[in-house]
């Protein structure tokens, strides 16, 4: 999207196309002289380099989290069976988790609504047995880790070579008036200095090669460049690719981060819980509420017994999570 400037256009035209006007159609440019060239054209490009090479670092932290300890299937795996050794827990020492979940968060004061007590189910112990390691699930969920499982390992290796990639691709803006100049169809090489269009005839290119980025062609002997209006396109990149670098540390250093368009960065959209260490809870607070009285409403009745209900519910889950926290510390 950046358009070459006039200064690059008329230095092209000169190193390609001259030798055509002096008779020396077979000559090719030389490399030096190339070089200067296409550094001038791509003065503004090479300032991209830095961040870009910051960009690219960061790009292979987070690859190699995900080669490590933190793959999603080392993670996964034993979550299933962390949650039936956390229930045969909970069996085990049902009167210890209990008063570990009321010493904390109360007493439950349920309705006193009339209820009938309920045995436990006599299949109860068999379908919260032992989980063998070398079974798999049957459920849906079952079903998902294994579709999940399969995915990752056929596309783990894909993270591997996105690595190769990711490494051939530092200093990219840089190192790209080299790869355009030592082309062979584009100039006459290194190896023939002596014979090649050094933009006034055929001789050795004596200038010397300028350095990399835009303030340094303010003495480009092949490009007028201004070095007072750097492009507006790249410097929003430059920005872009800051930001990009800084989510991606975030990432690898297990930060929650807010990954959205950074056209739109202060919209407020996008992923992640936006929390900070310092205003993000670290263990679950809970809250008991007192049982609303009963009349002789039968309507007030009911509402008491569904909300009961789900204090109970609600405390199941709560041991769970207490147990599964205890697991996997």
């Amino acid at each position: 999207k950046v358009s070459p400037t006039p200064g690059c256009i008329r230095a092209l035209m000169k190193m390609l196309y001259c030798p055509y006007c002096r008779g020396l159609p077979t000559v090719k440019p030389c490399n030096n002289y190339c070089l200067n060239v296409m550094k001038g054209c791509l003065a503004n490009q090479a300032d991209l380099d830095t961040e870009w090479n910051l960009f690219i670092d960061a790009m292979l932290l987070v690859a190699e989290r995900l080669e490590g300890p933190f793959n999603i299937e080392s993670v996964m795996d034993p979550i299933d069976v962390k949650i039936s050794e956390a229930i045969m827990n909970m069996q085990e020492n049902s009167m210890q988790v209990s008063a570990k979940v009321f010493q904390g968060c109360g007493q439950p004061k349920p309705a006193p609504a009339l209820r009938s007590s309920r045995s436990v189910p006599e299949n109860f112990n068999t379908r919260f047995r032992p989980y063998n390691p070398e079974e798999r699930p049957t459920t849906a969920a079952g079903t998902s880790l294994d579709r999940l499982w399969t995915i990752w390992r056929t596309k783990q290796h894909r993270v591997t070579d996105i690595k190769e990639k990711l490494k051939l691709s530092k200093k990219f803006w840089s190192t790209l008036p080299y790869t355009t100049c030592k082309d062979e169809r584009v100039t006459a090489g290194m190896s023939n200095e002596e014979d090649c269009w050094n933009g006034h005839t055929k001789a050795r290119y004596l200038p010397e090669i300028m350095n990399d980025g835009l303030t340094n062609q303010i003495n480009n002997p092949e490009v007028d460049v201004d070095i007072t209006r750097p492009d507006t396109f790249i410097r929003q990149q430059i920005m872009a690719l800051r930001v990009m670098t800084n989510k991606l540390k975030n990432a690898y250093n297990g930060n929650d981060v807010n990954f959205q368009d950074t056209s739109d960065e202060t919209s407020g959209s996008g992923s992640g819980s936006g929390c900070t260490d310092d205003i993000c809870p670290t263990e679950f607070d809970f809250i008991t509420t007192e049982a609303p009285p009963v009349d002789s409403d039968r309507r007030e009745v009911d509402s008491s017994a569904i909300q009961s209900s789900q204090s109970l519910f609600t405390w199941f889950i709560i041991c769970i999570v207490l147990v599964l926290q205890r697991q996997w510390r």
